[in-house]
């Protein structure tokens, strides 16, 4: 015992050494990490939360692992997992102890053993399931080295979801799927999650004490599928109105979520005031300065869903509301976290590149926080410094994240497995960050990753010169896809070194379909060097034809198409009609794509070739049908290509073969979907009805839950909105969603 002692002091004295110390350079963390430690519940909350994660995940190894709170002092003063033999008295006992400075940590410590010495895989159900069957029966457990296994995080937080993943992904949710989701975050190892749910609850009785009615806020909150968007003042009432039994159902739920994360020892980053407001707050006080914002991807500016009002930070009334509504969300949940998040220039532009004015809107959000919670810290998404480069130049992102005190603000590096911020801007001009993975726009079903960069660039930004990198995030739009790339992310926040993906890979597989087979580590091999290592920084990476809704017409000819490419681009559809063209410096239409269409055809053909081996397992049939919807898409593509091709030509032969064949593709795509539950459209509308009461509420979150996946936003008969065929979660909408919609 004194032995094994002394290695884990070495070793962390190794590791003290190689990586400094966060409280050398970041004094102001180490005393938020601590206030938040004090938040947490006590001990044995903890602990007995972590048994019933380990109850609903292995019931029949409830008796085989030890779960034991150990103080921060024992990792250096950092959050870690030790893992160790049982060696008490007696024959009776658990196999395997497993400590850990919060319950998060305890799960991370479990996972981390299940998957790397009993071959076991944790997946969401839609993406084939957990996979424990290769987990040894009780008292069998494999048995650790004298030394046993010590994780140390090297940043303190993983950080996990996106303002809109609320909307696009946990909309229709039950206590029952987020029981599962908050088992599968701690098992990850998330110990900063994003808990937004519930929050038009509390709003409404915020703004009551504003003499805001509730048919104001009907036309103030979106519809339950476009709730995101209401939220950051980009649209209001489209999808409408909220039922009571809506809001007080979210409530409670919410509050069971908190509850939860807070007994594992979760840290909930809640929302906070950005200034988006009710239309009639201008009418009660219209000496506010209060101003309407501009039309956001609405058709012809309707005024019933487009230009929401933004209320200034520097008028004292948003004190008053930012104020009200931090303390009303402690009256209901408790002081439990002194996070929150704000983005009041997410895809708003400010009126003015002033950095003076700037940086006083900046202090100004703060106070109605820090009013509301001494304590309070803003987290904020880096997106706006990406999507809107041109306006956030140095001297505006100083303007901005100096208007607050160091250690109050810290900024989430949004997209920075592509276009990562930190290395352009001097560490976010030093203020700390999470290294994060956006991957995913709209929930988009499509292969796609960046693996090389997930498992350098969290290492890199934390080994930078002067780093404020303070953990690694998951800031996906939609969940429920591509496994592979949330399993190392995931595992990067406690990873000292970059990962060897290629090594890394044939774990992943022999875990995933729980046995080893040759021809799908080759196959992995090729989807590695392919479909998952997309480097080109294109961000809208699902542009297959055959998601997208038919609306090319060729009653004129296609010369005089082709004369209106100007406007007939991916980014402008002032058209009357809007057509698939990509690239306007081509004649033809074009979608994105990143690999050798032929090495992932060899992938497939590997697959097929282990079915006899691994057709029982359900991970694996969930990636066969994946990557051979995946290989039909990118065929329709070039039949769609040929068809167009033959119709420049006037080959009417040609034209209808090619047309026949791309609507037998579809039907082909259709039966193959159709055999997996995961991949159908019904799920995701039943869950949607599920949530009704009524009659009423059924219809609605119907036709939200339809809408979200097809049109997304408003239609006419000759123009749509910018968002059409954003999400294309459908991979195949069948005839029936369109004709409905539409």
């Amino acid at each position: 015992m004194r032995s094994m002692i002394k290695l884990v002091l070495f070793v962390l004295l190794v590791l003290a050494r190689h990586s400094q110390s966060l409280s050398k350079q970041h004094p102001t963390i180490d005393s938020l990490l601590d206030r938040l430690d004090s938040l947490r519940p006590i001990r044995s909350v903890q602990e007995s939360a972590a048994k019933g994660l380990l109850q609903r995940l292995l019931s029949n190894h409830f008796h085989s692992f030890d779960f034991r709170i150990i103080s921060k002092d024992v990792c250096g003063g950092s959050s870690c997992f030790l893992i160790e033999n049982y060696d008490g008295p007696g024959r009776i006992g658990p196999d395997i102890v497993i400590k850990g400075t919060t319950g998060v940590e305890i799960a991370s410590g479990l996972h981390w053993y299940l998957k790397y010495k009993c071959n076991a895989h944790v997946s969401w159900d839609k993406t084939g399931g957990i996979q424990i069957a290769s987990v040894p029966q009780p008292g069998h457990l494999p048995r650790l080295d004298s030394k046993g296994i010590l994780i140390r995080r090297p940043v303190p937080w993983n950080y996990y979801q996106n303002v809109v993943t609320s909307s696009y992904s946990y909309v229709w949710w039950e206590w029952e799927r987020w029981e599962r989701e908050i088992d599968w975050m701690a098992l990850k190892g998330i110990n900063l999650p994003l808990a937004f749910t519930g929050q038009e609850a509390i709003w409404q009785k915020v703004f009551k004490r504003f003499n805001i009615s509730k048919v104001d806020l009907d036309d103030y909150f979106g519809g339950p599928a476009f709730l995101a968007w209401a939220r950051m003042g980009n649209l209001h009432a489209w999808g409408g109105p909220l039922s009571e039994n809506w809001l007080s159902d979210q409530l409670l739920l919410q509050k069971r979520i908190l509850s939860r994360m807070l007994e594992l020892g979760m840290t909930p980053v809640l929302p906070s005031f950005s200034g988006n407001v009710p239309s009639a707050l201008k009418k009660i006080y219209p000496g506010a300065n209060i101003t309407r914002l501009d039309n956001w991807n609405t058709v012809d500016g309707d005024s019933r869903w487009c230009c929401t009002y933004l209320l200034n930070p520097s008028d004292p009334l948003f004190i008053d509301i930012g104020e009200a509504f931090i303390k009303q969300q402690i009256e209901e949940y408790g002081e439990i976290t002194n996070i929150y998040n704000c983005d009041t220039f997410n895809e708003n532009t400010p009126p003015t590149i002033e950095p003076e004015y700037i940086s006083s809107l900046g202090a100004a959000v703060y106070k109605a926080m820090s009013k509301g919670n001494k304590n309070a810290v803003w987290l904020m998404q880096g997106w706006l410094f990406s999507s809107d480069s041109k306006f956030w130049k140095p001297p505006q992102m100083k303007a901005l994240l100096h208007s607050v005190p160091f250690g109050k603000m810290i900024v989430l590096d949004l997209y920075a497995e592509v276009k990562p911020i930190w290395n352009t801007s001097s560490q976010f001009y030093g203020t700390p960050y999470i290294w994060c993975m956006l991957h995913n726009f709209g929930g988009n079903i499509e292969m796609y990753g960046a693996l090389d960069s997930i498992s350098s660039g969290p290492v890199d930004a934390r080994v930078s010169k002067n780093s404020t990198m303070v953990g690694v995030g998951m800031c996906m739009e939609g969940i429920e896809q591509n496994p592979v790339v949330y399993e190392l992310t995931s595992e990067m926040a406690f990873r000292d070194e970059k990962v060897d993906v290629q090594k890394w890979l044939k774990s992943y597989a022999r875990r995933r379909y729980m046995k080893e087979n040759h021809q799908i580590e080759a196959a992995w091999d090729i989807l590695y060097h392919t479909v998952y290592n997309c480097t080109d920084g294109i961000a809208d990476h699902n542009t297959d034809f055959i998601v997208k809704l038919p609306d090319w017409d060729p009653s004129s000819s296609i010369q005089d198409k082709w004369k209106q490419t100007d406007s007939i681009s991916t980014g402008s559809y002032e058209t009357k009609r809007r057509f698939l063209f990509q690239d306007k410096s081509s004649g033809l239409p074009k979608a994105h794509l990143w690999y050798s269409t032929k090495e992932v055809i060899k992938a497939l053909k590997l697959f097929l070739e282990a079915g006899d081996d691994l057709s029982r397992s359900l991970t694996y049939r969930y990636d066969m049908v994946d990557l051979t919807r995946q290989v039909l898409s990118k065929l329709a593509n070039q039949v769609y290509i040929e068809a167009v091709t033959a119709f420049v030509k006037q080959d009417v032969g040609s034209l209808r073969r090619l047309s026949e064949k791309y609507l037998e593709i579809i039907k082909d795509m259709d039966v193959l979907l159709a055999s997996d539950d995961n991949f159908l459209l019904g799920t995701w509308l039943e869950s949607a009805k599920k949530l009704a009461r009524n009659n009423d509420e059924r219809k609605q979150y119907e036709w939200n839950a339809r809408t979200q996946v097809t049109m997304w936003y408003d239609s006419k008969d000759l123009n749509q909105s910018k968002l059409h065929d954003y999400e294309n979660r459908c991979n195949l909408c069948s005839k029936q969603v369109l004709e409905w919609v539409t």
